[in-house]
């Protein structure tokens, strides 16, 4: 016996029952792949529509809070309504007005608003937009003459820009 019949013997041989289990095998393993990637695919589809979905949500639903906290406001103001048609005391009245403009303007603050000092301080278009100009003295030239609107920031950023008259 040669060296070549010993090295067949030791080989295996390839059948066709050997190659038909490999291809099993291996088309197992692609299903299983495919399998796992349309689990997968599915999985961010859904993911990405509830994303969505919480997004629209949150969105449509923003400003309940403030909605809730503007209720008593609201309520205030029809109570002085129906006072408005019963009395004629007019001190009273703006007192009254006085108080539920506190009240409206402390919930608003509460959520974030602050106004924009204007008057008497540099002309800064990053705060102010300027109506027009007024001529004034050396001390006034740049400066916020008068406050027409007054400007407001929510959360440190500008809300609205304050509407004012510059010195010239």
């Amino acid at each position: 016996m040669g060296q070549e019949e010993i090295n067949k013997a030791e080989e295996p041989e390839l059948t066709a029952d050997t190659e038909l289990t490999e291809v099993d095998k291996l088309t197992a393993e692609l299903a299983e792949a495919k399998d796992k990637y349309l689990r997968l695919y599915s999985e961010f589809d859904n993911f990405r529509k509830r994303t969505a979905k919480e997004k629209i949500d949150i969105i449509l639903n923003a400003s309940e809070s403030l909605m809730r906290d503007l209720l008593p406001v609201v309520d205030d103001f029809q109570r002085a309504k129906e006072a408005m048609d019963k009395t004629e005391d007019v001190n009273a009245l703006r007192e009254g007005t006085d108080l539920i403009y506190q009240k409206l303007y402390k919930v608003l603050e509460n959520k974030g608003l602050k106004a924009i000092e204007a008057k008497d301080q540099p002309f800064d278009v990053d705060l102010h937009e300027s109506v027009t100009q007024f001529p004034a003295g050396d001390d006034k030239k740049g400066i916020v003459v008068e406050e027409l609107e007054k400007g407001y920031f929510l959360n440190e950023k500008v809300l609205r820009y304050a509407k004012v008259v510059v010195g010239n």
